[in-house]
């Protein structure tokens, strides 16, 4: 889901929901999602969540009623969303924004089974950071 190729569909409309917490994105090929925030939030492409590599993700909790404060280009590729708990590190490519509007179902059914693999709750508080020693977060 990271790329971006010549086939990518662009964006031709982006609209932030703030009373239904969701983006709306139309894309050039008809193509129209509305992403939850709470899903762009907890599948945010950083690697304060993606991790360094496989195996190193970190599994979100606590993100049900983010919202989104800000919303800023990245050249003619990407958007990066502020949310409301301070975390403004993804950059959301359209190619991005595109599979997680057309997998969003499946998402949201690996999100569920990864928290209750966990024993965690999308309401728990995200645990206090540890010692992580990585300087880019």
């Amino acid at each position: 889901m990271a790329g971006l190729s010549a086939s990518t569909p662009t964006p031709t409309e982006i609209t932030v929901h703030q009373q239904s917490r969701v983006l709306e994105v139309a894309f050039s090929d008809g193509a129209r999602f509305r992403i939850p925030f709470e899903l762009l939030r907890v599948y945010s492409p950083s690697a304060e969540v993606m991790g360094h590599g496989p195996g190193q993700e970190v599994l979100q909790t606590g993100k049900r009623d983010v919202t989104i404060t800000g919303l800023a280009p990245v050249g003619h590729y990407a958007i990066q969303p502020q949310f409301s708990d301070g975390h403004d590190s993804g950059l959301y490519t359209w190619d991005y924004l595109y599979g997680l509007g057309k997998r969003e179902a499946e998402l949201w059914l690996q999100y569920e089974m990864k928290l209750k693999a966990a024993g965690a709750s999308r309401d728990a508080p995200m645990p206090a950071k540890g010692g992580h020693a990585c300087g880019n977060h």
